[in-house]
């Protein structure tokens, strides 16, 4: 593998994940941390710490600090867990829906926007090549 290929490739995954970031900022949208974890409690529901810490792949501490700051703004509540009253779930609640759409619906419009120039087959090979990247991010982390 070229090394000047591999340096192009992390220099262009760098400067995505700063845009990205800059973007959200500069969008008034939801900060990453809160967005990663709304999305993963609205597509797979109620979970707790434990859960999200293994799903997301970060420590503990680093959950429980976001989700408090989830409940205090009032997108997700903190629920006994009906099987052990030791430990809790988070839920997404009905403002955490609409801030994750609303966000989700501006990021939607800020691709289609950046792509709109782009024929439909890049659109699509780009869609492919970021999902086969993230995948084989996925394995080397399971």
């Amino acid at each position: 593998m070229n090394d000047e290929t591999i340096a192009g490739i992390e220099k262009e995954i760098t400067s995505f994940i700063r845009r990205i970031i800059l973007s959200e900022k500069r969008l008034n949208g939801l900060d990453r941390s809160t967005y990663v974890i709304l999305r993963q409690l609205e597509t797979y529901g109620p979970a707790g710490v434990k859960q999200l810490s293994v799903d997301l792949q970060l420590d503990s501490s680093t959950i429980s600090r976001q989700a408090a700051t989830l409940v205090e703004k009032n997108y997700a509540v903190k629920e006994p867990n009906p099987a052990d009253g030791r430990s809790y779930f988070y839920r997404i609640t009905d403002l955490g829906e609409k801030e994750l759409e609303a966000n989700r619906e501006r990021r939607y419009e800020r691709l289609r926007y950046m792509l709109s120039e782009w024929p439909e087959a890049d659109r699509k090979m780009f869609g492919q090549l970021l999902q086969r990247y993230n995948e084989g991010v996925e394995e080397l982390h399971e």
